[in-house]
């Protein structure tokens, strides 16, 4: 092919993958580009390319349909990590040979996201409820992944770790045994006492790296209730981090309600 042919080749790629990454219908998908393709195209390179796309990108997830499940909201995906799984695509500088610690997993749609498109050296889901740890160590073999402890694991893969983690009760040596480069959590601002917790855990990962570079920190959520986003920031002031608001992104790949408001502060520890 022609250099311009490849690089139009290589968009349309680019844009199957990320579709079918986001488990989105495909309606939006520039199929009459693509039939034009196929049919000026001397072999089936770009097909076979398209073929092979889904079992490299796309993510595959065993959740709730319940928002409540098992006493806990953390069996389904939430908006915000939607939100942030896009944003980490967009920016995979910010993941790539790094250790990412993950809080509040969930489903683990967004780690799983960051662990097939954004190449870190390692990362860790966490949550505290039995019921949501049992089911991302689930999620992690179902999209091809292995867990730390599994001496067959695949070289250039991210060592993947599923780790119980209470807010209210880990101390900053069990923090420190983790060492994260980059921190996020998405849509964990639900009510005033989860953001004390977490504010609380922030300040202990501070703690851990006293002699160190602290990690970077990402906090997706969906503004639901703006008081509750005036807490959030309130008590980062209190217990002295900054923060700034990453700006929107444009390309919005999953699908999620157009009229909800979205946010993500980088946090400075």
């Amino acid at each position: 092919m022609a250099p311009e042919e490849d690089a139009g080749t290589e968009l349309l790629l680019q844009s199957f993958e990320r579709r079918f990454l986001a488990a989105r219908a495909l309606r939006s998908f520039p199929w009459q580009s693509l039939e034009a393709k196929l049919r000026d195209s001397s072999d089936s390179e770009l097909l076979r390319g398209i073929l092979q796309k889904p079992s490299e990108g796309s993510v595959t997830l065993s959740e709730s349909t319940a928002i409540i499940s098992h006493g806990t909201t953390g069996l389904v995906t939430w908006d915000a990590a939607l939100y942030l799984a896009e944003w980490a695509i967009e920016n995979p500088a910010a993941f790539t040979d790094r250790t990412v610690l993950e809080l509040g997993s969930g489903a683990g749609l967004t780690g799983l996201a960051i662990c097939k498109m954004c190449r870190p050296r390692a990362y860790i889901f966490s949550d505290c409820h039995s019921r949501v740890l049992e089911q991302l160590r689930g999620n992690v073999l179902l999209n091809g992944l292995s867990l730390e402890a599994d001496i067959t694991a695949n070289l250039d893969s991210p060592r993947v770790t599923v780790a119980q983690l209470d807010w209210d009760v880990t101390t900053v040596h069990q923090l420190s045994a983790f060492q994260p480069d980059v921190v996020i959590a998405a849509d964990v601002l639900y009510c005033p006492e989860a953001i004390m917790s977490l504010v609380g855990v922030l300040r202990r990962l501070a703690a851990c790296r006293e002699h160190q570079r602290a990690p970077e920190v990402y906090v997706a959520f969906t503004v639901r209730n703006p008081e509750t986003c005036q807490l959030f920031t309130t008590e980062l002031g209190r217990a002295g981090i900054r923060w700034e608001a990453e700006p929107r992104h444009d390309q919005k790949l999953f699908p999620y309600e157009e009229h909800l408001e979205m946010a993500i502060l980088n946090l400075t520890l």
